[in-house]
């Protein structure tokens, strides 16, 4: 939502002082629904961990995977209040302006050009890291399947094939 969305449509602003002002003010609103989530997310990962407490005690590979998950959550969830940061010293110098919400005027204070620098890169972590976690669900997910649906599909569709043609002769 943020970084392409938010930034992107307070980048078609004409004023650079206008660019910074909206992405300023949009962050602020989309900061408690952020929060929001990541606490929904945190939540859930702690049920799950004690609904799979039995499963973790036993399996290495379920301990390990639940490690890699909860490292990847934690460096989500660091580089979001990294950024939450960024944006608050963006916020306090958005009437300096920008060629956009995280590219710099020449004339910028060290200060903004700075949080805009780290801003450009710090914003695509979290959705990165969402990233890998959705696909490490669906690999596990994909793991947990008694039968791979590949192996399954065709044995399934020979059973319909011969089927129907046993019920056309």
């Amino acid at each position: 939502m943020g970084a392409i969305g938010l930034n992107g449509g307070a980048a078609t602003a004409r004023a650079p002082q206008e660019r910074t002002r909206i992405s300023s003010a949009g962050w602020q609103k989309w900061s408690p629904v952020l929060m929001l989530s990541i606490a929904a997310h945190v939540a859930g990962s702690v049920v799950m961990l004690f609904s799979d407490k039995q499963r973790l005690l036993v399996q290495e590979g379920g301990r390990r995977s639940a490690a890699i998950k909860t490292a990847i959550t934690l460096l989500a969830i660091g580089a979001s209040a990294y950024s939450g940061v960024l944006g608050r010293v963006q916020s306090a110098h958005q009437n300096e302006g920008g060629v956009g919400p995280t590219e710099p005027l020449a004339s910028a204070s060290p200060e903004m050009s700075g949080a805009q620098r780290q801003q450009k890169i710090v914003q695509w972590i979290p959705p990165a890291l969402t990233g890998v976690l959705i696909v490490l669900a669906a690999q596990q997910g994909e793991q947990q399947r008694r039968t791979s649906p590949l192996v399954a599909a065709p044995s399934g569709l020979g059973a319909r094939v011969r089927g129907l043609v046993a019920r056309s002769r």
